[in-house]
């Protein structure tokens, strides 16, 4: 029996479709890269918030400034792995596309972003070399994700694509032209920067929520699925009821005892202030929305992961560095993940008439694990 398809949507660029080097440097980048998040950025931060236990107890300072060391390893092999995968994704790019259209910009710019930190770690950078680094990232972001806006036409993904570069635009904003007034040297304020500075974390933060209805399917109640229905209500009933619980928590906690509120919200301001040094975020909205796009975006890359494509990876890369990019790993972190996610789309392809057996009916995913779990 033959079955005649005019056109069929796949999607291209998973992690199987790329070379053997470039899927093996990327999947290590993202394992050395939450590993430093956990062990440089907010654990090393943590030993710091223990200092008072740490006179009664003597092993937890042997013991952070080890993990830390090993944070700061990682940190180093986290950039050789970066400058390797970016190399490789620009000669991708240009084989498969040529030196033409978005690559016209985004090629020189990832090329000058290289050669940038490597002229840094010989010369420190200045205020007017900082300047210049921040808007070649931000020129090659805003490149990378009008193209993924052009091949991605559902809203959902437009509206996670245009609330993340609105939300890093906006601290790149802020680093620019608190830069270019300190290098002038004028006592002016800048323009917008606090607004900029706080109006792009809360549209990370919506991003973050968004990457969910963008990528996450499967808890949805349009399904005909009796199973997936009802896994879907509780999921969303769980979800709403801790999302409420937490946004009043403070509220309910202070009627029913005042000095259980104070004690946790100290231990709360606590933990705010290591992800303030970890990740950037300065927590002005409610810990609840944070912690709703922690869920959603850990929720939705674990899925995309384990079906082994490369949106996965590019989200995992770019909510890792986290917010405030004060590091050149971290803002070459955010331009690779855009890359990936460039490269995850749809396709239509023009079909033959093919007997229905030679089609496989379920294609094996690529994950993270190498497709062995």
């Amino acid at each position: 029996m033959t079955t005649t398809n005019p056109t069929i949507e796949r999607i291209t660029g998973k992690l199987s479709d790329q070379s053997l080097l470039f899927r093996y440097t990327i999947k290590l980048v993202l394992i050395v890269s939450f590993s430093e998040l956990i062990l440089y950025r907010l654990v090393s931060r943590l030993g710091m918030h223990l200092s008072k236990l740490a006179q009664e107890h003597e092993w937890i300072i042997p013991t952070f400034t080890a993990l830390t060391q090993i944070g700061q390893w990682l940190l180093n092999v986290v950039a050789i792995l970066l400058f390797l995968a970016l190399s490789v994704a620009a000669v991708n790019r240009v084989a498969r596309r040529g030196f033409t259209g978005s690559n016209r910009i985004v090629i020189p710019c990832v090329a000058l972003l290289l050669l940038l930190t490597v002229g840094f770690l010989l010369v420190p950078p200045a205020f007017l070399g900082s300047a210049i680094y921040n808007i070649v990232a931000l020129v090659a972001l805003i490149c990378l994700m009008v193209e993924y806006l052009s091949t991605h036409t559902e809203w959902s993904h437009r509206a996670m694509g245009i609330t993340y570069l609105l939300g890093v635009g906006g601290w790149l904003y802020y680093q620019i032209v608190s830069t270019i007034y300190s290098f002038i040297g004028t006592v002016a304020a800048p323009p917008l920067v606090y607004e900029a500075h706080r109006g792009g974390e809360g549209l990370l933060v919506l991003s973050s929520i968004l990457v969910m209805w963008a990528y996450g399917q499967g808890v949805s109640f349009r399904t005909r699925n009796q199973r997936q229905r009802r896994r879907a209500i509780w999921f969303w009933a769980t979800s709403i009821s801790v999302f409420t619980v937490m946004l009043f928590l403070d509220y309910l906690l202070h009627r029913y005892d005042a000095g259980m509120a104070s004690s946790i919200r100290k231990a709360a301001d606590g933990i705010g202030w290591i992800f303030q040094f970890g990740m950037g975020y300065t927590f002005f909205l409610p810990f609840a929305f944070y912690l709703t796009g922690l869920l959603c975006w850990s929720y939705t890359v674990i899925k995309l992961l384990n079906m082994g494509r490369l949106a996965g990876y590019g989200l995992g890369l770019m909510f890792i560095a986290g917010y405030a990019l004060l590091y050149s790993n971290l803002t070459l972190m955010v331009v690779l993940g855009a890359m990936l996610l460039s490269m995850d789309r749809q396709r239509r392809d023009a079909t033959e008439s093919a007997p229905a057996t030679n089609a496989p009916m379920v294609s094996r995913p690529d994950s993270l694990a190498g497709g062995h779990i």
